[in-house]
């Protein structure tokens, strides 16, 4: 989003109307990073299990925490595209 504002008269918006937008964007890019570090932190662990045990069935569940991981990733990146977007669709409709 390179410039939310560009919509706009500059008379049109008030100092609350753009801290606003802006607190909006940044707790969006906020959530994002924490779906990355939890995806992240569940890949670890998963490999972990993977690694340091050798029973069958541990294997299978550090494969199940590992492929948690990377639905967590894919999950933060829709999340924060769709935000995004409507974060978007709200400044050119106002």
């Amino acid at each position: 989003m390179a410039n939310p504002y560009k919509r706009f008269d500059n008379n049109e918006l008030t100092l609350r109307d753009s801290l606003a937008l802006d607190r909006t964007i940044l707790a969006n890019e906020r959530t994002f990073l924490a779906y990355i570090r939890t995806s992240i932190a569940v890949l670890v662990g998963g490999a972990s299990i993977i690694h340091f045990y050798e029973s069958k069935y541990l294997y299978y569940a550090g494969t199940a925490v590992l492929f948690a991981g990377v639905l967590s990733f894919f999950i933060g990146v829709r999340s924060y595209l769709r935000g995004k977007s409507h974060l978007a669709t709200l400044a050119n409709n106002s």
